[in-house]
């Protein structure tokens, strides 16, 4: 009993640490707002099985691409503080490659998904995939391939519903391709010793803290102009609600980033960062669909 006990135990590890390597949360808030995108498309009543399987994709490849990144980066990420606890670096799935077929497999999984849901649905996937796999720590800075790869999602979900791209989905898009740097430039700004520690050599590591945050409060600024601009342009009548949201969201963010740019420390880097990731852009989208079920 107690060894059946204790196989038991390691089995549910095994378990955590093939889901971990998923980057959970990062999956999640991904697939979240290519839900949100499918229900904009459908203006608040997209068809339900078309979504259950557009969001069961998003889910399976979101998770494929952040497993597959985490692969790639398991030597640069070991040679980092922040991040040396994962299942890869930390070996607690080791040799690193018996991750592989995991994440191939969900990949597959959601290409097959996608070509169901629609052709475009599955050009968009694969191209998220072959962009994720080149977006890596050692290689290359967030903007433009993290964009690509971010608005992924965002692409699948809306063209899912509408089968064809809109200047709703372009403004999505934009949106997102400004929020990506912002995003990831904040974190790698809070954590410059340890980006460099890693070899870590592009932008904003390679440009002094004063001028990159510099960087940020412009994207901050055009962040909080995508925003609004989706209420006065989209087909999609986007209402009171989203406009209000948008505004103190937006708000608060050039606030945060204009921090940042008085103090230049890291402290407050790692505040936007942490603004930017669910707070922003998970209740954004949220707002978006709410208003189109509320109208």
């Amino acid at each position: 009993m107690l060894i059946h006990s204790i196989q038991s135990r390691a089995t549910f590890k095994t378990i955590l640490n093939y889901i971990e390597v998923l980057k959970p949360r990062e999956t999640i808030l991904l697939t979240f707002i290519g839900f949100c995108a499918a229900v904009i498309a459908g203006r608040g009543q997209p068809p339900i099985d078309t979504l259950l399987l557009a969001t069961l994709a998003l889910l399976l490849g979101s998770g494929a691409a952040n497993g597959l990144t985490n692969y790639l980066d398991r030597e640069v990420d070991a040679k980092m503080e922040r991040v040396r606890h994962r299942p890869l670096p930390s070996k607690r799935i080791f040799p690193a490659w018996k991750m592989l077929p995991w994440a191939i497999s969900l990949a597959v999984g959601a290409l097959v998904m996608a070509w169901f849901l629609h052709y475009l649905c599955f050009i968009f996937g694969l191209l998220g995939f072959i962009v994720a796999v080149t977006w890596r720590k050692r290689i290359t800075c967030a903007f433009p391939q993290g964009a690509i790869a971010s608005c992924a999602p965002v692409l699948i979900g809306y063209v899912a519903i509408s089968h064809q791209v809109e200047l709703t989905l372009l403004l999505l898009c934009i949106l997102i391709t400004i929020w990506t740097p912002l995003h990831v430039w904040s974190v790698m700004i809070a954590n410059r010793d340890d980006y460099r520690q890693a070899g870590i050599t592009y932008f904003p590591i390679s440009w002094e803290i004063k001028d990159a945050i510099k960087v940020l409060l412009g994207l901050a600024v055009l962040l909080l102009g995508s925003s609004i601009a989706l209420y006065y342009f989209s087909d999609r009548a986007l209402g009171m609600l989203y406009l209000v949201v948008a505004s103190i969201l937006g708000i608060l963010t050039v606030f945060a980033t204009a921090r940042l740019v008085f103090t230049g420390i890291s402290h407050d880097a790692w505040k936007v960062y942490k603004l930017t990731a669910f707070p922003f852009l998970g209740i954004l989208f949220l707002t978006m669909s709410l208003d189109l079920w509320l109208i």
